[in-house]
This record gives structure tokens, sequence and C-alpha cells, in this order.
């Protein structure tokens, strides 16, 4: 099996497999969660070539993760999620995808730090 350039367009199955293997794994997401996020965010636009298979980007994974961050791991609503999209500029850069994975990482990390804490009662 060969590998794709991580830079290589994603189909939805591989998505959900690279979604899936963010932690916390309880919160599983599959091919319908994502149709369904479509139609709820606009800034999530796959590419749609001739034979109707979505592709996915690198920054259209990065804001799929955030978004299920957001609405997994911190309880925001769809209607949330997308007021605090649309708070950032509709056209994502860059600099918001920086602050994105900033985000994650700070929530990732303050995790980690109660599992230690935890670990040494």
């Amino acid at each position: 099996m060969t590998n794709k350039l991580s830079s290589a367009y994603k189909t939805i199955g591989e998505v959900v497999i690279l979604l899936n293997n963010e932690k916390p794994k309880e919160n599983k997401i599959n091919s319908h969660t994502l149709r369904f996020w479509e139609t709820q965010f606009k800034q999530l636009k796959p590419k749609v070539f001739n034979n109707k298979r979505r592709y996915y980007d690198n920054n259209t994974i990065e804001l799929l993760k955030f978004i299920k961050f957001l609405l997994k791991s911190e309880g925001f609503t769809i209607q949330g999620v997308k007021k605090h999209l649309n708070q950032k500029k509709s056209n994502l850069d860059d600099s918001v995808f920086t602050s994105i994975r900033a985000k994650y990482f700070k929530s990732k990390l303050s995790n980690l730090k109660n599992i230690i804490n935890e670990l040494k009662k």
C-alpha cells in the first residue's frame, strides 16, 4: 500500500480515520456526520469531482478537527460553533488555523496535566 503525500487531498473515509485517531477516542465521527457538518458550516467546502466523491485538503481537515473539538470536547452547540467561526473571517486564512491549532493543543496539554496530577496522587 502506498502512502499519500501529506499535502494530497483525502477522501471522506480517510478523513474519518484521521478524525477518529484524535483523542478522546469516545467521540467517534462517521462520514454521515461530516456530510451533515458540510450543510451546517459554510466554511467546509470539500472538492467534489466528476465521480461525486468528496476530497478534503489539509486546511479543511484542520477546520474539521477544530469543529469536532468544539462540539465534542468543549460542549459547543452547532449554533455556538457557527457563531465562533463567523467571528473569525468567513474565508479562513493561515493565522486563523494557527490560532485553531494553539487552542486545540492548549486544551490537550491541559488534559495531560490533569492526567499527570491524577497519577501523582
